[in-house]
C-alpha cells in the first residue's frame, strides 16, 4: 500500500509523474484551485480586518473527497503544485481545505520541480520544504484587488452602459493602451519624403550597383518635396560621381536569449500566427509531458510561467556539449547568453527551454501533434542557439561624392554563421547582399540611372497580441501568468476586436474606457499598476505585508466609486429617438445598446420586437453618390465610415469624410486631428482644420 501521496495541479501530470515513482508513492490530482471568494458575495470582510472569505468551489466537492480518502491511506503528504506564488497557494488551500495542518499523525511537505523528468521529480522529494506564506500571501493580495475592482467597478459599468460588462485592474489597463494607441493613429498626419539611388557601373563591371542618396551638397539629408529632389536632380546633371572612401570591416549579430513568457508568446504569434492562449495551451502540454516514441511519458519543456532568463548550471553545459559534439567548438558560445535581472524579473524559475536537449524536435515530431511539434521546434532552437557563438559578417561601405552630394553603398557577407545555422527570429530580415566591384579611392563611377521615389510616413502600428505583450511587460502590467488572460478577457468582452492579427477598439471599449478614465484615473494609470505590481513583488519577497497593501488600496477606490455614482448620472445612456420609424406599428424607432454596440428598437416592445441595424449620420454628404455618409462598424466591431445607400453604392473609409475636396486633385479629404488630409495616396495635401 502506498505510504506517500503526491498531490498535483493537473490529471496530465499524474501519467507523468506515477511513471517516475515507486509503487509505495500514490500521485493524484486537485484539478486547479479548490477554493475561491464566492460569486455572489464580495468575499472580503472589511471590518474584519480584510479576512477573505474562502468557499469551496462548486463541483470539488467530490475531489477533496477522493483526496481525503487518499490522505487517510498515506503517511507523508506532498504538495507538489506548480512553482509560482499561484501554486503556491493552490497547496495553501489545499493545506486547509484537507485540514492538513491539524493531523498529528502525518507530515506534510511542499515540493516544487521546474520540470517534469525523473530527475527534477526525485531531487524535490529528497528536499521537502515549508509552504512559503510569503508567496501565498503575495497571491492572496493580488486576488483581492482584483476583486475589489471588479465587484466595486462593474455593477456601475451595468448601470451605466449594459449588463454583463467588467472592469478589471489589468484589463482596464490594457485597453486604455489599445485605446491610446488608436487615438495616435487617428490624429497622425503623414509627412511626405523622397528617396533617391543611383545606379552606378564600375569600368569592366556588368552589372551596376545601388547606391543610396545620404546628404547634399549642402549636408541636408531628408528631401521633403518633389521641388527639394528636382533640385538635387538638376544640381548632379554633369557631376563625376568619384569614390571618396572604402571601408572593409566585420560586424557580429549575438545570438538570443533563451525564451521568457512574454518573448514566447511574442515569437510564436510572429513565426507561428498563435495567438497567445493558444502558445500558453500547447506549451502547457508540453510540460506536463507528452507520451514519446522510445522515452515514454515526459515533460519536454521547463515550466511556462517565468520572467527569468536564467538556466541551471547542468542545462548549461548539457546544451554546450551537445553543440559542440553536434557542431564543432567554433560553435560554443563564450559568454552567459543571458541578460542582467532587472528588478521587476523574479529569479525562482528558469527560461524556458527543452528539458533534454539531445531530444531534437526531428526525434519527437512524429509524437507530437502539430502544434505542438512546431513550438516544441521553436523553443529548442531558440535554447539551442542562446548557448552558440555570435555570428559574424564580413562588411565593407562605399562613400561616393558627386560635386558635394554624397551616395552611400554597403556590402555584407557571413563569414561565420554561428547560432544563425540553428535559429533566425521572425522579426529578421534577409540582408540583400549586392555585390560590390573592386573599387579604389578615386575612381570614377558610369551614372547608368538616377531613381527617386515618393514615401510618407506611417501612424504608429495598431497593437497585435504580441506587441501588447511586449508593451505590459516593459511598462511592468501584470506577470507572465497574466498576459494570456488578459487579452483574452477583453477580446470576449467585445471590448476589441481582432483582424489579420491587428487589435482594434470596439465601440463599447471606448465607452467603457471613457468611464474609466473619467471616474477612475488610478485604476487605468500605468504607472500606479505597475507600482501596484513592484508592491505585490515585494509581499513575495517578505518585505511588505499583504494586508498593508489592500489596506491602502480600498478606501481610495471607495471613494472613487462614491463620486462615480453621483458623476456618471448625467451620462446615464438613455434611449434615444432617432429618425426611423416601426415599418410594424409605426412607433418612433430608439436607439439601443446590445453586445456589438448601438442597434434601433421598437418602443413598443414586448407587443412589437422589431429590431434593425443603427447607423449614426455624420452630416456628409457620399463623395460618390451624394446620400449621406453614415458610421458603421465591421462584424467583428470595429468602426468604418460608409455610403447609407449600400449595396448599391459601394463607399467605404477608415477616417471620416469631410465635406471639401482636395484643392490640388478634387479628392475628398478625410479629417485626422485638428487636420484635413486628401484621401489620395499619391497626393499627400494637409491643412489645418480651423482654416476650413
Amino acid at each position: 500500500m502506498a505510504s506517500n501521496l503526491v498531490i498535483v495541479e493537473s490529471p496530465a501530470k499524474v501519467k507523468t509523474i506515477k511513471k517516475f515513482l515507486g509503487s509505495s508513492y500514490e500521485v493524484d490530482a486537485s484539478g486547479g484551485h479548490v477554493r475561491d471568494f464566492p460569486k455572489s458575495q464580495f468575499g472580503i470582510d472589511v471590518d474584519n480586518d480584510f479576512e477573505p472569505k474562502y468557499i469551496t468551489i462548486r463541483g470539488k466537492g467530490e475531489v477533496l473527497a477522493r483526496l481525503r480518502k487518499e490522505v487517510k491511506k498515506a503517511d507523508k503528504i506532498y504538495l507538489a503544485t506548480d512553482p509560482d506564488r499561484e501554486g503556491e497557494a493552490i497547496s495553501w488551500h489545499l493545506l486547509k481545505a484537507l485540514k492538513l495542518d491539524e493531523v498529528k499523525d502525518k507530515k506534510v511537505y511542499r515540493i516544487s520541480f521546474n520540470e517534469i523528468t525523473k530527475n527534477a521529480v526525485k531531487t524535490s522529494l529528497k528536499e521537502p520544504r515549508a509552504i512559503d506564506m510569503n508567496l501565498v500571501d503575495a497571491q492572496q493580495a493580488r486576488r483581492m484587488l482584483d476583486r475589489m475592482v471588479g465587484y466595486s467597478i462593474s455593477p456601475i459599468l451595468w448601470e451605466k452602459v449594459k449588463r454583463g460588462l467588467s472592469a478589471g485592474r489589468v484589463q482596464s489597463v490594457a485597453l486604455r493602451m489599445i485605446c491610446d494607441r488608436e487615438d495616435e493613429i487617428a490624429a497622425f498626419i503623414p509627412e511626405e519624403y523622397w528617396s533617391l539611388e543611383a545606379g552606378l557601373k564600375a569600368p569592366g563591371a556588368r552589372k551596376p550597383m545601388t547606391a543610396r542618396f545620404h546628404h547634399d551638397q549642402n549636408g541636408r539629408t531628408e528631401i521633403r518635396s518633389r521641388a527639394e529632389m528636382e533640385e538635387i536632380r538638376s544640381f548632379l546633371e554633369g557631376k563625376k560621381f568619384l569614390v571618396e572612401e572604402i571601408k572593409n570591416g566585420e560586424r557580429t549579430k549575438k545570438p538570443p536569449i533563451p525564451f521568457t513568457t512574454s518573448t514566447m508568446q511574442q515569437e510564436a504569434s510572429k513565426a507561428l500566427n498563435f495567438s497567445t492562449q493558444k502558445t500558453m495551451r500547447v506549451a502547457q502540454q508540453l510540460y506536463e509531458g507528452v507520451d514519446v516514441k522510445g522515452h515514454g511519458t515526459i515533460g519536454l519543456i521547463t515550466y511556462l510561467r517565468t520572467d527569468s532568463t536564467r538556466v541551471a548550471e547542468e542545462a548549461d553545459k548539457t546544451a554546450r556539449d551537445f553543440i559542440e559534439e553536434q557542431y564543432g567548438s567554433q560553435y560554443v558560445s563564450r559568454r552567459e547568453g543571458e541578460k542582467k535581472a532587472s528588478g521587476k524579473i523574479q529569479d525562482a524559475h528558469e527560461a524556458i527551454r527543452p528539458t533534454n536537449i539531445a531530444l531534437t524536435p526531428a526525434q519527437v515530431k512524429e509524437s507530437l501533434s502539430r502544434d505542438q511539434f512546431r513550438l516544441y521546434q521553436l523553443i529548442w532552437k531558440r535554447f539551442a542557439a542562446s548557448r552558440m557563438a555570435a555570428a559574424v559578417y564580413e562588411t565593407t561601405s562605399v562613400k561616393i561624392g558627386a560635386g558635394g552630394v554624397q551616395f552611400t553603398m554597403t556590402a555584407s557577407r557571413v563569414k561565420f554563421d554561428g547560432f544563425m545555422s540553428v535559429y533566425m527570429e521572425a522579426d529578421d530580415k534577409e540582408e540583400k547582399n549586392q555585390l560590390l566591384a573592386k573599387l579604389e579611392k578615386g575612381q570614377e563611377l558610369e551614372l547608368v540611372s538616377l531613381e527617386d521615389a515618393q514615401h510618407f510616413t506611417q501612424p504608429p502600428a495598431h497593437y497585435t497580441e504580441a506587441s501588447l505583450v511586449k508593451a505590459l511587460e516593459e511598462q511592468g502590467i501584470g506577470r507572465p501568468s497574466t498576459y494570456a488572460p488578459t487579452i483574452t478577457t477583453i477580446l470576449s468582452r467585445r471590448y476589441i476586436t481582432k483582424e489579420n492579427k491587428n487589435l482594434y477598439v470596439t465601440e463599447l471599449g471606448e465607452v467603457v474606457n471613457r468611464i474609466m478614465k473619467q471616474c477612475f484615473p488610478s485604476i487605468v494609470d500605468i504607472t500606479f499598476t505597475a507600482n501596484l505590481e513592484f508592491l505585490l513583488d515585494s509581499v513575495g519577497e517578505g518585505s511588505t505585508n499583504w494586508k498593508t497593501v489592500v489596506r491602502n488600496f480600498y478606501p481610495d477606490l471607495c471613494e472613487a466609486v462614491e463620486e462615480a455614482k453621483e458623476t456618471l448620472e448625467t451620462v446615464h445612456i438613455a434611449d434615444e429617438e432617432s429618425d426611423e420609424l416601426c415599418e410594424l406599428c409605426g412607433r418612433r424607432m430608439v436607439i439601443k445598446y446590445g453586445p456589438h454596440g448601438k442597434f434601433l428598437a421598437c418602443p413598443g416592445f414586448p407587443e412589437c420586437r422589431n429590431t434593425k441595424p443603427y447607423f449614426e449620420k455624420t452630416g456628409v454628404p457620399c463623395p460618390k453618390c451624394g446620400k449621406e455618409v453614415v458610421i458603421k462598424k465591421t462584424k467583428k466591431g470595429r468602426k468604418f465610415y460608409g455610403c447609407e445607400g449600400n449595396p448599391e453604392c459601394d463607399f467605404i473609409s477608415w477616417q471620416k469624410p469631410s465635406r471639401e475636396k482636395c484643392p490640388e486633385c478634387g479628392s475628398y479629404m478625410v479629417e485626422k486631428g485638428n487636420k484635413l488630409v486628401c484621401s489620395s495616396e499619391q497626393c499627400g495635401f494637409v491643412k489645418n482644420r480651423q482654416d476650413t
